[in-house]
């Protein structure tokens, strides 16, 4: 399988993973979705391997070897650039008094009102390399990979969705306010309705910047794969602790701070900083997603590697690799994914293991990320500056818990749900 077949069976399996997610998982789909995960994870693995041989290659390529990627034609301004290092080279001479502008910069010059000064701006970073940070960025997340994503169109900055206003599962407030009646002869029915609310999305701006020196850049491709690198993770790093504990406002809500997000309450007379198989059965109990995964911080697995259910006089591991003791620590508890992340609060400290469905947390974004780089901004310095820049925000889909038919407001139900602070 070459490198484009790779790319269109990991879309292929995307779409595949999608409609198992959105309808009703049994466990033959849930199995099948779990190899989907593990060829998709290999795929990418692959592709990356592939991507570094290629890049080693055209870094290592002699002058006289011809240009491997040619996009349009053979006229300068026509030929892409091979890497990110070479197309940071360009900018740099096209910035230096007498340096030569390089006819494949001019398309991709920064727009503006100066916009035919080289020295009054930046240039573009070409798209090639944008995407690949994007792309690196995702593979990167925890979190943000498995939200739901929602791309915004060039005329818009919002998202807006229609939601049932629903809170409670008792008659007459299911559905917001839907109720039927068996009704006497001669007695007339109360006229109830589905109540509606709006939920909206409006794009944030997230900005990195970064700087070089002339030396530095002396090195570029060297210097571009460590930049690339660094900023794939942080951007990755920032995002996912948004979706996690973000307050909104100029941020992404984070569903911890959510008016839906649950925390379970402690047992009575536990320990600090201890996990037990009860808080885990009552957030299990207390969570309404359909595909659900165990975010926890590292520090808890001694927790969860010696949790025993007390069966009699003896008991049994709650949590164990799918091959037992001897295998990788993975595995699931109360038959879900855990996966540790660095976003979850250290062992006993409110929502250090949380329970939640990202497929219910949905993330917008515009036209992905873009960059630009220029070595007039510190030009006294002798420093290249670089900017990405992302649009995007994230809360979750739903308005609130909702509290059951049955059993009240201390057992509310949501897709995100937390073990509180044992102190």
């Amino acid at each position: 399988m070459n490198l484009e077949q790779m790319r269109k069976r990991r879309v292929a399996i995307a779409t595949r993973m999608r409609a198992i997610a959105d309808g009703d998982i049994t466990d033959e789909l849930r199995t099948e979705f779990d190899a989907l995960t593990a060829e998709d994870d290999k795929l990418a693995e692959d592709i990356r391997r592939i991507e570094r041989l290629e890049a080693n290659e055209r870094d290592l390529a002699t002058p006289q070897d011809p240009p491997t990627r040619i996009e349009m034609g053979d006229a300068p301004q026509d030929r892409g650039f091979e890497n990110f290092g070479e197309f940071l080279r360009s900018v740099r001479m096209a910035g230096v008094a007498g340096g030569r502008v390089d006819e494949r910069l001019i398309e991709e010059r920064v727009s503006g009102a100066s916009e035919g000064v080289a020295s009054a701006g930046g240039f573009l970073v070409g798209q090639d390399f944008a995407s690949e940070l994007t792309r690196m960025a995702l593979e990167e997340s925890n979190l943000l990979s498995r939200c739901r994503r929602i791309p915004i169109s060039g005329t818009s900055n919002r998202l807006t969705i229609n939601v049932i206003d629903e809170t409670s599962r008792a008659t007459g407030s299911r559905w917001g306010g839907v109720q039927i009646y068996r009704k006497p002869e001669g007695v007339a029915a109360t006229a109830k309705r589905p109540v509606y609310a709006q939920m909206e999305w409006k794009l944030k701006k997230l900005i990195a910047l970064s700087y070089a020196t002339d030396e530095l850049e002396a090195d570029a491709s060297a210097h571009a794969a460590i930049v690339q690198r660094a900023f794939a993770e942080e951007f990755a790093f920032v995002i996912d602790d948004e979706i996690f504990r973000g307050e909104g406002g100029s941020e992404m809500l984070g569903f911890t701070n959510s008016d839906c997000f649950v925390s379970q309450t402690i047992e009575t007379g536990q320990e600090p900083d201890t996990v037990v198989f009860e808080n885990l059965i009552k957030m299990y109990a207390r969570f309404a997603g359909r595909n659900g995964v165990w975010l926890a911080n590292r520090n808890v697995f001694p927790q969860l590697a010696t949790m025993t259910l007390d069966v009699g006089t003896g008991g049994n591991p709650v949590y164990l690799p799918p091959a037992g003791a001897a295998a990788a620590p993975y595995g699931t508890i109360l038959g879900l994914p855990l996966i540790f992340t660095e976003q979850s609060p250290t062992v006993g400290d409110a929502n250090d293991i949380c329970l939640v469905d990202l497929g219910q947390y949905i993330v917008i974004e515009k036209g992905g990320l873009v960059g630009a780089v220029s070595m007039h901004v510190k030009f006294a310095e002798d420093e290249m500056a670089y900017r990405w820049t992302l649009r995007n925000d994230g809360q979750p889909l739903w308005k609130s818990a909702v509290t059951p038919y049955e059993g009240g407001s201390s057992w509310t139900r949501s897709p995100f749900v937390g073990l509180a602070e044992r102190a």
